[in-house]
């Protein structure tokens, strides 16, 4: 687990301390929880990260520390770390499986869409989002002049899961951007609807909006968010360029 995820890391552009911090986190966890990467196999971490949640309701109810991880301090500031380690280590496995080398039944299960395989669209969203997520990163201006991203270069990590980029307009509202590579109903909108409301809770007197950003959305999707005038919805699209490689 070290070696490679410790080169996923760094490939993520974090400095070296932030580095060695999610390695530790990671190593933690896995002593007490067990395997990651069969936690990984079995649920893609998802028992984990629940395991690892504490509420500002449970803050407020000083409810003990929910998870098996011991620790000094405060809870809901240790284990939103814990959690965000975990998140990453998931998009780290999620990479994996994403270049892991597929065998022909893998393909004809998902052509046919039987036995529970997974189609090439859904093996190339991570990707997808993750040179979304990239591409914003370098100029976050090309989706709203006026932004400016707050989150330090990092996924941040909510009750709701890890919002892809968190940002301010210039305004001074904070705006939380959700990239999905796919097309978008309900479900996506509650997400980032979910996402907002955690950071409303975590910085109540702040402006909250919300961007979601995706290939195409259904009409449920668009029928969802004409109820939420604080939330805008984004299309892309992908450009091909061609050049010639002959001599």
């Amino acid at each position: 687990m070290q070696a490679d995820f410790q080169l996923w890391l760094q490939q993520q552009n974090l400095d070296s301390a932030s580095v060695t911090q999610q390695l530790n986190r990671a190593g933690r966890v896995e002593k007490h929880y067990g395997n990651l990467d069969r936690h990984y196999t079995r649920d893609r971490l998802q028992s984990v990260i629940d395991d690892l949640q504490y509420t500002p309701e449970d803050e407020k109810k000083r409810r003990p520390n929910p998870s098996k991880i011991n620790f000094d301090g405060n809870i809901r500031n240790n284990l939103s770390l814990f959690r965000y380690a975990m998140e990453q280590y998931r998009r780290f496995k999620d990479s994996e499986a994403e270049f892991a080398p597929r065998s022909e039944f893998d393909d004809d299960e998902a052509q046919a869409g039987t036995g529970g395989g997974v189609g090439e669209e859904a093996r190339q969203r991570p990707g997808l989002e993750r040179d979304m997520q990239a591409a914003l990163r370098a100029d976050i201006s090309q989706l709203e002049p006026g932004l400016q991203i707050i989150d330090g270069g990092a996924e941040r990590m909510v009750e709701s899961g890890s919002i892809p980029i968190t940002a301010r307009d210039a305004a001074g509202a904070i705006v939380v951007i959700d990239l999905k590579a796919g097309s978008v109903g309900r479900r996506g909108v509650a997400q980032v609807l979910s996402y907002m409301g955690d950071i409303a809770a975590d910085e109540p007197d702040a402006q909250i909006r919300g961007i979601l950003v995706a290939a195409e959305f259904e009409n449920r999707g668009r029928a969802a968010a004409r109820m939420a005038p604080s939330l805008s919805l984004r299309a892309y699209a992908i450009k091909f360029e061609f050049f010639s490689m002959d001599d």
